[in-house]
């Protein structure tokens, strides 16, 4: 449970994350989901309820386990001077990464930026900014990623394009995104969040044949799942 000003923001939230599986989190603006993210990454702390990150039994072992966490939440942290490489650089420096221009060419490599050469992250495009921020979340070897909302303000096509990386990562993932459609095609599991509560989880499919949801998200006809998922 979490309140800002005596308004409530989560209100007796639970849930579980199971090893493996692709989360998205859905719900419209202000129902809740980057202040859930936040608390997780004890950006926040909740007023009441307790998180357990990789079985830990109190705070002390949950800031420990932090550390196999990667996450992009509002916006990419990259310096606006810095290209690509030098951005990894500085983060391999100061989390004492081994091996670092070998973790950075593999990263980069695979998030689709070894060729931006000395462009500087001012001049990347938005869906470039994303990817490299995702590229700094996945230096330490994350078992766990947490992406906030990481396909705003990109055209649709980048949007497939971006959520077609996060769905082949190998790790435990929640993926907060507004767009249903994209949830259903490319998460296993989707939380639908309203009004700071959970209104359903399950599959793309379980969640997409509960009515409820149609005036939720104002879907006028039934939405098909992708060959993708």
């Amino acid at each position: 449970t979490k309140q800002f000003a005596n308004q409530a923001i989560l209100q007796d939230l639970s849930l579980t994350i199971k090893e493996g599986d692709i989360y998205g989190l859905i719900g419209k603006n202000g129902a809740g989901k980057t202040t859930l993210i936040k608390i997780i990454t004890q950006l926040l702390f909740a007023d009441k309820g307790t998180v357990s990150l990789f079985s830990s039994q109190e705070q002390n072992e949950w800031t420990k386990a932090l550390s196999r966490v990667g996450s992009v939440i509002e916006s990419p942290v990259a310096h606006n001077h810095l290209t690509a490489y030098q951005n990894l650089k500085y983060y391999c420096m100061i989390r004492h990464i081994p091996n670092a221009d070998k973790v950075i060419q593999e990263t980069l490599d695979y998030v689709g930026l070894s060729d931006t050469g000395k462009k500087v992250f001012r001049d990347f495009s938005l869906g470039m900014k994303q990817r490299l921020g995702i590229a700094i979340a996945l230096l330490t070897k994350p078992d766990f990623l947490i992406l906030d909302e990481p396909t705003n303000h990109l055209d649709i096509h980048h949007q497939m394009q971006l959520m077609q990386l996060i769905s082949e990562l190998p790790v435990t993932s929640i993926v907060a995104i507004h767009d249903l459609n994209h949830a259903s095609m490319f998460c296993d599991s989707l939380i639908v969040m309203q009004q700071g509560q959970i209104l359903a989880s399950g599959t793309p499919e379980e969640i997409l044949s509960e009515a409820l949801l149609w005036d939720v998200f104002r879907v006028k006809t039934k939405i098909e799942i992708s060959p993708y998922h």
